[in-house]
């Protein structure tokens, strides 16, 4: 492995001085040629020669480039997006990935705004025959499936709302102000319309998707593995009564409100 990185390494600094070697050669030539050109002629003084050198080269020389190097610099910002963003969503569904969305809201948690409800809730959508359907049609449906699911949860959801992924048939939704109806009416609105997706994987054979969707109500914006755990504690509740099944949780006191308390 190390061997193969000195290589790659290697590899790169010849390139980068092939380049350098071939702009200085290029450069020089031009130089050359207009200076011998410019030298035959006998209408231009030796102040007007000198003038359309100083002009010409950084024409013909510098534009070019300081035009490519331009370029490559946006294609390294662009691969860094590129990179940024594989990092931190999920190549199927293009929600957050559970470690991006985790950190999200534990930065909210932790980060109080200086103006506005730090209320909201917090729901776990669970897709619960996506195993199924991987398992008797493949991964190529299991794929499809997740892309009819993430459509239905991304059409269901408000733009400033947060969607990640938190597991193989897992998403998680932050709500950022929302109450319990609020909530409940989108947790109906995700499972009634992943019921109302069908996948037909071969002829005469259909299958329909289901979901249980479980959250948390809370009042001041709390840490995700807290809520994570409450609302996926209700999620079986959810699968036998198939409704929205809402926990109201209240943040713990901080050690120094505690002291206070007392």
């Amino acid at each position: 492995m190390a061997y193969q990185q000195s290589e790659i390494r290697n590899r790169a600094w010849a390139a980068v001085t092939r380049v350098t070697l071939i702009g200085t050669a290029v450069s020089f030539a031009v130089s050359f040629a207009l200076n011998y050109l410019l030298l035959f002629s006998d209408s231009l003084t030796p102040f007007a020669q000198s003038m359309i050198t100083a002009i010409a080269l950084p024409i013909v020389v510098g534009a070019p480039l300081s035009f490519l190097l331009g370029y490559n610099l946006q294609e390294v910002r662009r691969y860094r997006r590129e990179l940024t963003r594989n990092a931190t969503h999920d190549r199927a569904t293009e929600f957050l990935t559970g470690t991006a969305f985790s950190s999200i809201i534990d930065r909210r948690a932790v980060s109080a705004p200086a103006e506005g409800s730090r209320s909201g809730a917090f729901l776990v959508v669970d897709a619960g025959n996506l195993r199924s359907i991987n398992a008797r049609y493949g991964l190529e449906w299991g794929e499809e499936a997740l892309r009819l699911i993430a459509a239905t949860i991304q059409s269901s959801v408000r733009s400033d709302d947060i969607v990640g992924r938190l597991g193989a048939s897992e998403f998680g939704i932050f709500l950022p102000g929302a109450t319990e109806k609020n909530a409940r009416e989108v947790g109906e609105r995700i499972r009634a319309g992943i019921a109302r997706v069908y996948l037909t994987p071969a002829q005469g054979d259909k299958s329909m998707l289901t979901a249980s969707v479980a959250g948390v109500i809370f009042e001041d914006e709390l840490e995700f593995e807290r809520m994570y755990r409450a609302a996926e504690q209700r999620l079986a509740s959810a699968e036998e009564s198939g409704t929205v099944e809402i926990l109201h949780v209240a943040k713990e006191p901080s050690a120094a409100e505690s002291r206070t308390a007392h």
